[in-house]
């Protein structure tokens, strides 16, 4: 049976709508005092690198005022669902395997009908698992969503008993309630090997809280609540420098520089807390200097995104 999902009220579409209106001409204004309040830790002494790549992908392309409130310039941007890559020394993964077969059917349908044409993505969008098979077929050892919404997670659905990492507090937030996010979201994590993790680690640059995943200082989960509320960051570091794969914490780099959120519509249903995920704009948009950071549906920063090669650890 599909996941129940809870239908926005015509009062909170409208509200939506109506807050987009305000946010094109009267954008939400970064916030001086949370800026002056935010430190800088720094970041780790890797002993070795990591590559990382993005799977090519269909883009399409969005008003940018939907994207990062009240831009207009350029008018519009391409968006697409990025799936990663990463070549550890000891392992290889996926970050955000977010497309699979015959999405419309196991995953789109099951979204709330206001959202479904506005995140439906284009009729060449390369599943997952075939953009795996063509451009990085060697074996995978995990996944690891940034957070657990259809787009970043409904590829698994194609990839059956691949072990996955996630957040404790991702996972609770799918398993805990009557109501779990949608899209296919909770099959494809069903049977499977799920390694919970929790962000036991120190603050890393602005961000205030971590977790080493291989304890070598190479790939840094960093915490980037607010999408939803175990949202995460993957920082890596490559022999070109280092990486922060940002999931949906911004939907493209233009909020990041600018600090914008995403428009009310449809910003208002797919941030679990709007003002969090504002805050943690705030923190990315103070990394951003010291490491390159590629939002998981930015497709030119993803394309952009340097390819290299592991080295094992010092």
């Amino acid at each position: 049976m599909p996941d129940p999902a809870r239908k926005p009220t015509l009062l909170e579409c409208c509200s939506a709508a109506a807050g987009s209106v305000r946010g094109l001409v009267a954008p939400r204004r970064p916030d001086a005092r949370l800026v002056a309040t935010i430190t800088d830790a720094g970041l780790p002494r890797p002993q070795g690198t990591v590559a990382v790549r993005a799977l090519p992908q269909a883009p399409r392309s969005v008003p940018t005022a939907v994207i990062a409130e009240g831009s207009l310039h350029p008018l519009r941007v391409d968006n697409a669902l990025t799936a990663f890559v990463v070549e550890h020394p000891s392992a290889r993964f996926v970050v955000d395997p977010g497309v699979c077969h015959d999405v419309g059917r196991r995953a789109i349908a099951e979204l709330p009908a206001v959202l479904r044409a506005v995140v439906r993505p284009p009729a060449d969008t390369v599943a997952t698992v075939d953009s795996l098979r063509a451009h990085a077929p060697e074996p995978l050892d995990f996944a690891l969503p940034t957070h657990a919404h259809w787009d970043h997670i409904c590829g698994l659905l194609d990839l059956p008993g691949l072990p996955v990492h996630l957040h404790r507090v991702e996972r609770q937030w799918i398993s805990s309630g009557p109501v779990a996010p949608v899209g296919g979201v909770r099959a494809a994590l069903r049977d499977r090997p799920v390694a919970e993790y929790e962000l036991d680690g120190p603050p890393v640059l602005t961000f205030t809280a971590s977790h080493d995943l291989f304890g070598d200082g190479t790939v840094i989960l960093v915490d980037l609540t607010g999408h939803t509320p175990g949202s995460v960051g993957v920082l890596a570091h490559t022999r070109r420098g280092w990486v922060l794969l940002a999931g949906d914490a911004a939907w493209h780099t233009l909020q990041i520089e600018r600090i914008r959120q995403k428009a009310s519509f449809p910003g208002n249903f797919v941030d679990q807390d709007r003002d969090a995920t504002f805050r943690t704009l705030h923190r990315l948009h103070l990394a951003r200097t010291a490491v390159t950071i590629v939002p998981t549906h930015d497709h030119a920063a993803a394309r952009s995104l340097p390819d290299g090669h592991a080295t094992a650890p010092e």
